[in-house]
């Protein structure tokens, strides 16, 4: 009707009706459309309406490009795929200053996507995986920039240890004071599927030397990381080296974690803390909001994962000690005192994250505070601390 757009369901019952054989005019009637109406939907090129529009073989206006196109700007293209439109625009006003108006920038950028698609190099593909619960549990390590952390007014040099069940989002994180160690990951580990009440089937992390032997020639499980999934019956993975976004479900969950330490840490007001224990417990406040609001899905997870053991396995590394006549042990370049009446003892020394325990036989004489607890053992001495 004069005024009325028509709608798909009349163009639909037009074009049906004369299929049938039907006249434009008895089809055009029956459609409630006009018989001119009924005489343009059949003229070739036209736009339907449910929104098919014909293809267009012609250009509206002379093509702006079309003296730098094909002698210039393509075989720059073809030489370096990796070329931008805004660099080629560039190049364009370089070459020739106040010849091109600022609107053909858009046709150069149309141009230039139309010809990568079609002779581009190809990107990397990444396919969406479906992650089952109790399947997969993810660790790695990560560091707060900038490090304003002090514990009773003294710089704190620390990292995170940041576990994840890929499934529900559960996570835990441990304050690490030492490197990327063995006994950094054995014990947050631990302490992560302990906390969890159960393991996954498979535990993934990247390259880390404390789990992989990364300097022969295929990359094979350290014996200490091989016994720990042995005893908690978990299969051990790793993502391909240098690709990232495969350990992207910790990856970006770093980001999220350290963004809400730092919101967290101006509410509190002060970056200082009395001990790492204080530390720790701010820390795991942040966590038990993370896993609040994925507490859901844990719970459906729970189910899945595995029953633990008995008991943890070791966490820690032995390492044999001898005390020097100046009544200190030497232990990963750093300088410990302790007490002189052991000058000349060959001492056992466990190793954990956080401490050094000092053994004589079976008798357990001393806790040592790790160098990076102790501020002054960044100078290259620590005190003792007796326990």
């Amino acid at each position: 009707m004069p005024g009325f757009p028509i709608n798909t369901q009349q163009y639909r019952l037009y074009m049906k009706l004369r299929e049938a054989g039907l006249t434009q005019v008895s089809a055009a009637v029956k459609a409630g459309i006009s018989e001119r109406t009924g005489r343009r939907l059949e003229q070739p090129n036209r736009d339907s309406p449910d929104g098919h529009q014909a293809p267009r073989s012609w250009r509206t206006r002379p093509d702006p490009l079309a003296g730098v196109w094909d002698s210039e700007l393509l075989p720059l293209l073809q030489d370096n795929p990796g070329l931008l439109p805004k660099t080629l625009w560039e190049y364009l006003c370089q070459r020739y200053p106040d010849h091109y108006d600022s609107k053909v920038e858009r046709t150069l950028q149309r141009r230039i996507k139309a010809w990568k698609l079609q002779h581009g190099n190809p990107l990397e593909v990444m396919f969406l995986q479906r992650h089952e619960p109790g399947q997969q549990g993810i660790s790695d390590f990560t560091q707060l920039k900038p490090n304003g952390i002090t514990l009773k007014g003294e710089a704190f040099a620390h990292r995170f240890y940041h576990y994840r069940l890929v499934y529900s989002g559960w996570c835990h994180v441990k304050v690490i004071c030492g490197g990327e160690s063995y006994e950094a990951l054995a014990t947050g580990l631990q302490d992560a599927w302990w906390r969890s009440g159960g393991t996954p089937r498979e535990h993934r992390t990247d390259s880390l030397s404390a789990a992989y032997n990364n300097l022969a020639e295929e990359q094979t499980l350290t014996q200490r990381y091989a016994a720990l999934c042995r005893h908690y019956h978990v299969k051990a993975s790793r993502n391909n080296k240098g690709v990232a976004h495969e350990n992207g479900a910790v990856e970006a969950a770093h980001g999220h974690f350290k963004r809400r330490v730092a919101q967290a840490l101006l509410l509190r007001g002060s970056t200082d803390f009395d001990a790492l224990a204080d530390y720790q417990a701010f820390v795991d406040q942040v966590v038990q909001v993370i896993n609040k609001a994925c507490r859901t899905r844990f719970e459906e997870e729970k189910p899945h994962l595995r029953p633990l053991p008995k008991q943890r396995t070791n966490d820690y590394a032995e390492h044999p000690v001898m005390v020097s006549s100046s009544s200190t042990i030497l232990f990963k370049r750093i300088t410990y005192t302790v007490p002189s009446q052991w000058v000349g003892t060959p001492l056992l020394l466990l190793a954990y994250d956080e401490r050094l325990e000092l053994y004589h036989s079976t008798v357990h004489l001393l806790t040592l505070p790790r160098s990076c607890m102790c501020p002054r053992a960044l100078t290259g001495v620590a005190s003792i601390t007796a326990m």
